[in-house]
């Protein structure tokens, strides 16, 4: 159970205060949290005040750990028509108070099976003087409605307003019920991995949601393979495909900040971005929680998280040393360069591997004496740069070498582009386990449908994925032509503490004109990411874009996508890309995938809703004509993106520093 301690109404009024205290307390140590004499005050002052305002036939729920947040609730009252949040502060009634209980508010009902069907009301229960009842109830109770205060004196009369303002549900809400229900967070990226990395393993965090369970068995399905490896003093290849945000980073993270820590183990990346994000969040975690220093914590999150070019080349240089590492998770696999980009390098690097890097990093990792796993995960549809070896490199190297073995989904060889496929047929060194393929989407918390619809836009099946919209009663996509109403959208729809954030693709270099040219640099991504409001760096500042090289691996709560007219509908049911050069754009045949896959990128990187903005041009400017952008937004609206402005996201509490 996720509440240090529960009870019904009837139990609360019945029971010493000092008990119910002394029950809290005793939870508390067994957690290994140390008491405070303001800590059992504070406990003292809620219970008396629950004492006040609950019915006997209702449920109470104290400190109820939120694992996504690493929060918890002070209380939560279940009553028969609603479920009250209730944070209980000290003199704090800032908008940053209000936005906290709302967003455990939205947590739950998120995440929290039994909370799906009920209004969620946050409050804030602040000071001890009278305070006014609210002048008029929310026009609608239904999901978590707008955040609340009012004050441990008028708490009771608080609750009885809102157990008046409420309908009678048909079905009233079981106490007992919810407590029992399932709470199992979808966390984002960087949350998942400051758990991990904290607790050397949450196992509360593999699981999807409530009613999905695919993480888990691909999380089951890598350990089993690592097992194996370790029994049989073997050397293999893990491959974990899976559709765009299915949670394949999540599972290299668990892998790494796992058990197999204490083994020797790294996750390496060619996402630059998302190595600087997650260090720095790290880093920031563990100077907040006294782990230890500032230079200490960057020094041991360097070791954990490790740029895969860098790696490479570093043990490359020696051919006589063997890694640390008896265990890597190599992250978007698929992406790693072939022999030719390898021996280029990069524009500000040249060049010092002499293969490719899939046929380095089996070298390397063969160094070691007994077993060595490389957990290569493998995103689809995700290649956005030449010089990407795909997996057929991969499967090439292990047939050539003899020496390693590989287990995978059978997605891994069945790519119709055979530079992504692992092998034809089932080469006798690879393993079919199903469990290692990631099909169900779990960055978009609330429509599952958001992956198959943008594959089907992407591919110019605009009837299929319209269709596949009304199926499942909407898609988290609005459409709008008006660029305030987007980021003035982004606002309202960012609740709580949730972040917003401008993305555009890298190659829309005509979105200058709408003030959109400002990119997000290697620089500024980790405060991009990780800064809030009033901080200008932060991404919910709505001021920069991020590009598919600075988001990618990523994610944010809500996003505006600016569509630029470097990808656009070709007349004929289908998309062209287009480069800018000079003063022209020309067609981009070649890239055509990369641009393609830019804005599969682009698409996916919300948890909830995504607002695209499609300029309105300019008929005076020759390199952005009307036309083309009302050709995207009518594809758009063929596709089932909704309008915006029909949605009409309600209003909602401002938040610290006056954003709205």
């Amino acid at each position: 159970m996720r509440a240090w301690f529960s009870c019904t109404g009837a139990e609360l009024l019945s029971r010493d205060p000092a008990d119910t205290v002394g029950r809290l307390a005793s939870a508390q140590a067994a957690r290994g949290l140390s008491a405070t004499a303001e800590q059992e005050a504070a406990w003292h002052a809620l219970v008396e005040a629950l004492r006040r305002a609950v019915r006997p036939e209702w449920s109470v729920a104290l400190e109820y750990d939120l694992i996504r947040l690493e929060k918890r609730i002070d209380a939560v009252v279940l009553t028969d028509r609603a479920i009250l949040v209730l944070e209980f502060k000290a003199g704090d009634a800032s908008p940053a108070a209000l936005a906290q209980v709302e967003d455990y508010a939205l947590d739950l009902r998120d995440f929290h099976a039994g909370s799906r069907d009920h209004p969620i009301v946050p409050v804030l229960v602040d000071g001890d003087a009278e305070a006014a009842l609210p002048r008029q109830p929310p026009l609608l109770w239904d999901g978590v409605v707008p955040p609340m205060r009012t004050s441990h004196a008028s708490l009771a009369a608080f609750v009885a307003w809102v157990q008046e303002s409420v309908r009678a549900p048909a079905v009233p809400l079981d106490g007992g019920a919810w407590l029992a229900a399932p709470y199992r967070p979808v966390p984002t990226i960087i949350e998942a991995a400051t758990m991990l990395y904290a607790r050397n393993g949450v196992t509360e965090i593999a699981a999807a949601r409530a009613d999905v369970a695919n993480l888990t068995r691909t999380t089951a399905a890598i350990d089993r393979a690592v097992a194996a490896a370790r029994r049989d003093d073997a050397r293999t290849v893990v491959f974990v495909t899976g559709i765009p945000g299915a949670g394949k980073t999540l599972c290299g993270l668990n892998t790494v900040f796992g058990p197999a820590r204490q083994e020797g183990a790294a996750f390496l990346t060619g996402n630059a971005p998302l190595v600087t994000v997650l260090r720095e969040a790290l880093a920031r975690d563990a100077i907040a929680r006294q782990e230890c220093g500032s230079a200490e914590a960057r020094r041991r999150v360097r070791a954990a998280l490790q740029n895969v070019h860098r790696f490479l080349e570093d043990n490359a240089a020696d051919p006589s040393r063997y890694p640390p590492e008896r265990l890597i998770v190599f992250d978007e696999a698929q992406r790693a360069w072939d022999e030719a980009k390898a021996r280029a390098g990069t524009q500000r690097r040249p060049g010092r591997l002499t293969m490719s890097e899939p046929a380095h990093t089996l070298e390397i990792m063969a160094r070691r004496p007994g077993w060595a796993v490389v957990v290569a995960l493998i995103g689809n549809g995700q290649e956005i740069n030449t010089g990407e070896a795909g997996l057929a490199e991969w499967g090439r190297v292990i047939a050539a070498r003899g020496d390693w073995r590989a287990v995978a989904a059978s997605r891994a060889i069945e790519a119709v582009d055979p530079v992504q496929r692992l092998a034809d047929g089932v080469p006798v060194w690879l393993t079919i386990d199903p469990d290692l393929d990631l099909a169900v989407p779990i960055r978009s918390v609330r429509e599952a449908a958001a992956a198959a619809w943008v594959d089907a836009l992407l591919d110019g099946r605009i009837a299929e994925a319209r269709t596949i919209g009304e199926a499942a009663g909407r898609v988290p996509f609005l459409l709008t032509r008006d660029l305030g109403a987007m980021r003035a959208a982004l606002r309202m729809l960012a609740r709580g503490e949730r972040r917003a954030g401008l993305v555009r693709s890298s190659v829309a270099k005509r979105l200058r004109a709408d003030g959109l040219g400002p990119e997000v640099s290697g620089d500024e991504v980790a405060e991009w990411f990780l800064n809030r409001w009033p901080d200008v760096r932060g991404s919910d500042a709505l001021e920069v874009c991020a590009t598919e090289y600075a988001c990618q691996g990523l994610e944010l709560d809500v996003v505006g996508l600016a569509w630029g007219n470097d990808f656009l509908p070709d007349g004929r049911g289908g998309w062209r890309a287009r480069h800018f050069a000079g003063t022209k754009w020309q067609i981009a045949s070649k890239d055509h995938a990369f641009i393609r896959n830019t804005y599969r990128v682009l698409l996916t990187r919300a948890r909830y809703e995504t607002v695209i903005y499609v300029p309105r041009g300019d008929a005076a400017d020759a390199t952005r004509p009307p036309a083309e952008f009302d050709a995207i937004a009518a594809v758009l609206t063929a596709a089932g993106a909704g309008a915006l402005e029909a949605a009409a996201p309600g209003p909602v509490a401002p938040r610290q520093g006056g954003l709205l």
